[in-house]
């Protein structure tokens, strides 16, 4: 089983992002039941949950992001999604998605890196 991220990038603050997370390899009597989530890890701190949505359908989102970003699946697809509005520098993390079966079995995807500017972020580029 492998978990596949995309979307992530950059993005100017106030705008938009879509993270999606394909289960790659895992039967869908697996992941229909599971767990689903989001984490981030912003640089020198821990990784903290973003969002959490059950299989039935009970959600939970850290105070931080409640109002801007939403959590979903598409069971047909093994997709977990995750819908960033009105982003804010704060939010520049890497995302993982994060699944949890009945078995109490942790996966986790490869991270992908979100970055938010703003007014006065600093910016390098290397060659």
């Amino acid at each position: 089983v492998q978990l596949v991220e995309s979307g992530g990038g950059l993005v100017e603050a106030g705008g938009s992002l879509r993270l999606s997370c394909r289960a790659s390899g895992m039967i869908t009597s697996v992941f229909n039941p599971a767990t689903l989530a989001w984490y981030r890890q912003a640089p020198g701190k821990q990784r903290d949950l973003v969002a959490r949505l059950a299989s039935g359908g009970t959600l939970e989102y850290a105070d931080s992001v409640k109002g801007r970003f939403t959590i979903s699946r598409d069971n047909s697809r093994k997709t977990i999604y995750l819908q960033m509005n009105s982003m804010k520098p704060e939010d520049t993390a890497i995302y993982y998605c994060n699944i949890v079966d009945v078995r109490g079995i942790n996966y986790w995807g490869q991270g992908t890196q979100v970055t938010v500017w703003g007014q006065g972020t600093q910016v390098s580029v290397s060659p």
